[in-house]
């Protein structure tokens, strides 16, 4: 669907700012149960889904212990608390290549805002680490402050009241396409991001 045009540009963080990967969080983990990287990957493959208790983490309906403890009996490691951190915590890589450069330049000339889904522990490493590229943002959306997370239909109610923009004004680049979908079904213009190279393309296409 072509871009017809913005008065703001909302993105979403992981995968299209900021780059993760979870299998660094796999090797911690193992690393502190002394198993191989691989049996936790496998029972992530077969048995984590972004279930309820993920839902409820991001949402703020409960705390870092009580998700914890869910994924220790998921991934049948006996480790502590502080190992799980360890490992949650390092899913940041860096900055998406390029980002940073296109965001600079589109923020000045249209108000950037960004809208993720996260946790308590990611956004106090993330809100750290990344200052300077999230520095690009007039404000940050979080799922776990605002209760509410993509792609439900309030989620992007909320953060197009709060923009203060028509929804049919504000052009959303996210990763994940059950996101894209959902902006999309509220009214908003949507990429799906793959690479930076989406997001160039896109700004391109806005003359931005």
């Amino acid at each position: 669907m072509p871009l017809t045009g913005a008065d703001a540009l909302l993105f979403d963080l992981g995968r299209v700012v900021i780059d993760i990967d979870f299998t660094r969080a796999f090797a911690r983990w193992a690393a502190h149960a002394r198993c191989e990287p691989r049996l936790i990957e496998q029972r992530f493959a077969e048995r984590f889904r972004q279930d309820t208790s993920y839902r409820r983490h991001e949402t703020g309906d409960i705390d870092i212990a009580e998700y914890f403890a869910g994924l220790r009996a998921t991934f049948e490691i006996d480790i502590s608390d502080e190992q799980l951190l360890d490992g949650w915590n390092a899913i940041f890589v860096g900055e998406m290549p390029g980002i940073s450069d296109l965001l600079a330049r589109a923020a000045r000339q249209v108000p950037l805002y960004a809208f993720t889904n996260t946790n308590r522990e990611h956004e106090r490493v993330w809100s750290r680490r990344f200052t300077g590229v999230l520095g690009n943002f007039k404000e940050i959306f979080v799922s776990c402050t605002i209760g509410l997370r993509k792609p439900d239909a309030a989620a992007y109610d909320h953060v197009v009241k709060a923009i203060g923009v028509p929804a049919e004004r504000i052009v959303f680049f996210d990763d994940v396409i059950e996101n894209v979908d959902g902006a999309r079904a509220r009214g908003l213009q949507a990429v799906h991001v793959r690479s930076s190279a989406d997001v160039a393309d896109a700004l391109a296409a806005l003359s931005i």
